[in-house]
Formats: C-alpha cells, structure tokens, sequence
C-alpha cells in the first residue's frame, strides 16, 4: 500500500503516504480509522487551517500520548507560516497537552522551503510547498514529493551494464550520470484548478475536484471536474486521483467521471469516494 486517502468535502480529509510515512492534513476522523498507524506518523503537512483539514490532529496526539504503542517516536508538523487558524489550533493543543510524552514540534514554512523525509548518500525525498488558490485572506499551500535521482548521460546510452560499470570506475560517476529531481507526487489541497506548469512532470497528480458540474458552484475557491480535465491535458500527467468532492454527487459519481475518462485517453484516473475513501 502506498497511499490511504478519504476525503469527504466540508467534513473530513486526510491522505497518507505509506513509504515516508507522512500524513497530508489530518481531518476529523483520521486516528479513528487509521487506529494503530497513527503511531507510524514522522511528520503531518497541513494545507491550510479549515476544520475539515485540521480537526484530526488532537485525536492523533492525544491517542499516540494515551495508548499503549510506541512513545518514542517524535512528530513533527508543517504548515504555511502566518496561517493563524492553524497556530490558534496548535497554541490550544500545546495548552491542552503540556504533559505529552513523546516529541512533538511545529514548523511554520514557506513556499520553495526543502523539508527532507530522506538522505542517505545520493538518494533524497522531500518536500516543496507551492501556494494555491482557495479563500482570500488565507494562506494555503499544496505539496510536491521530490525524490532525487540519477540518470545516464546521452553519450553513454545504449552501452551495456559492464560497460557502464567499468566508465564508473575511469571516469567517475558523474561524469557518467548526473542527478536530477522527480515530481513523484502532487497534492493540490483546497484549491483552484493549479496551473499545468506547476503539475508538469509529476507521476502522480492528486487533485481536489469539489464540483463535478461547475454550474454547482457559487463560490469561486474550489475546482471543478471541467477545469481539472484541462489541467491534466495541458499538464501531461498520466495518473491522476480526484478527492474532496461533495456528497451531492454521491449517487452519480461513476457516471459523471466515465464521461470524461473518454476524454483522458491515456490517464489513469482513480476517484476517492466520499464515503469508502481510497487505498492504492
């Protein structure tokens, strides 16, 4: 298993990447289902401060604080510096729990910071916020998951592995490789349709898709399935999860995303349900 999301628009959203062990926000509801993993969690990303993102998080700290599994291991929680929804909720957890027995910061960050989940010798994971779009005033991010990796250069493609092997040993590795950074995941988080540019590369496009007919919408700080399809052709993406759409379109849900499947000719394309959420 690599990703566990559930997203239930204006009630509860959480998506957990299995490899890193990292949790993107923490909605009502997350230690409930997850149960013991939540004792896995290193670090929780949070996009913006709206109760539906954020509410999750006491039960997380108070459960790893109060039950029978590992105390040992620190938790560490990123956000957009200056979201004060988000500081007022982490000043009340912090007053709410000054006994806590394992470690547990808080780290305001900015758009472009690197927050690595992983170093050992060339090969790096972290993570990059990128600001979104969604209610004025307020300060939301979403998330890209870079992994650096190695790749050969041209002059030497199409040589066999021995003589790769033995072009390593003359000539040094990078002369032979160079390094470069892969978009291995993409979170939008509530937000407007991002722009294909920034979504460009990556292998996996996690977008949020509120309404799946954009007449629906009467505020402009969700995205609709229409502009997503536009992102992702634009974009080039070849596996998209579409989360955080609203319970009004739960009876139609797989009617209305085959419709534009035929337009997506290409793409993966998987659809949190609102109720069973999504593990893949």
């Amino acid at each position: 298993m690599i990703l566990w999301i559930y997203s239930k628009a204006l009630f509860s959203t959480w998506i957990y990447y299995a490899p890193e062990r990292i949790l993107f926000d923490a909605g009502e509801g997350v230690a409930t289902t997850m149960m013991s993993k939540v004792y896995a969690f290193k670090k929780i990303f949070l996009t913006h401060g709206h109760v539906d993102h954020i509410s999750g998080l006491w039960n997380i700290i108070n459960t790893r604080n109060n039950a029978m599994g590992d105390r040992e291991k620190a938790l560490e929680v990123y956000y957009p510096r200056g979201n004060r929804a988000i500081e007022e909720y982490l000043k009340f957890i912090k007053r709410a729990n000054p006994d806590l027995r394992f470690s547990f910061t808080t780290h305001p960050i900015e758009v472009g910071e690197r927050v690595f989940l992983r170093k050992a010798g060339t090969f790096r994971r972290y993570i990059v916020p990128f600001r979104t779009k969604h209610t004025p005033g307020e300060k939301s991010f979403g998330y890209h998951l870079y992994e650096t990796r190695r790749k050969l250069r041209p002059e030497f493609q199409g040589r066999s592995p021995s003589e790769i092997s033995k072009l390593v040993k003359e000539l040094g590795q990078d002369a032979v490789t160079y390094e470069y950074d892969q978009k291995l995941l993409t979170i939008s988080g509530d937000s407007l349709a991002l722009d294909p540019e920034e979504v460009r590369g990556t292998e996996l496009l996690i977008h949020e898709c509120t309404f799946l007919d954009s007449r629906d919408r009467r505020i402009k700080n969700h995205a609709s399935i229409e502009e997503v399809v536009e992102v992702i052709k634009a974009s080039g993406v070849k596996k998209v999860i579409l989360y955080h759409i609203s319970t009004r379109y739960m009876r139609r849900i797989d009617k209305i995303i085959d419709k534009y499947r035929k337009e997506l000719e290409g793409v993966q394309l998987w659809v949190v349900d609102p109720n069973e959420g999504l593990i893949l």
